[in-house]
C-alpha cells in the first residue's frame, strides 16, 4: 500500500514545479486583491441574490393537511378476523418420542 505524501512534501513538490515553470520562461501575473472576482471592473450582479423583489408564495396548507390524513389512514391496520384453520398438535411420550398427531380447532 502506497503512503500518502505529507503536506511538507506536497509543498516542496509545488514549489519545485513553480520554479521549473519560471526557469522555462513562464511568467506569473500578479493582480490586485479582489480583481479576479470582478466582471469588467464591477461585481457580477447576477451572482447576488438580493436584487429581486420578494416573491409571493402559494399557500398549500390544505394540501398538506390532506396528505397527512391519507398517511394516517394508511398507517391504521385493518383488523382481520383470524382464520379458523385446524392446527396440528403432536403428542409426545415421556421420553420425547412422538406418539401421534391430532388436529385442534
Amino acid at each position: 500500500m502506497n503512503k500518502r505524501p505529507s503536506k511538507n512534501q506536497v509543498r516542496d513538490q509545488i514549489s519545485q514545479e513553480v520554479e521549473e515553470f519560471l526557469r522555462q520562461g513562464g511568467e506569473v501575473k500578479e493582480l490586485e486583491r479582489g480583481v479576479s472576482g470582478l466582471v469588467n471592473g464591477a461585481y457580477n450582479d447576477r451572482s447576488l441574490g438580493f436584487e429581486k423583489p420578494k416573491e409571493q408564495r402559494t399557500p398549500v396548507d390544505h394540501l398538506l393537511r390532506d396528505i397527512d390524513q391519507r398517511r394516517q389512514q394508511k398507517r391504521k391496520p385493518e383488523h382481520k378476523t383470524p382464520s379458523r384453520r385446524p392446527r396440528k398438535k403432536i403428542i409426545y411420550d415421556d421420553f420425547g418420542e412422538p406418539l401421534r398427531i391430532i388436529w385442534e380447532d
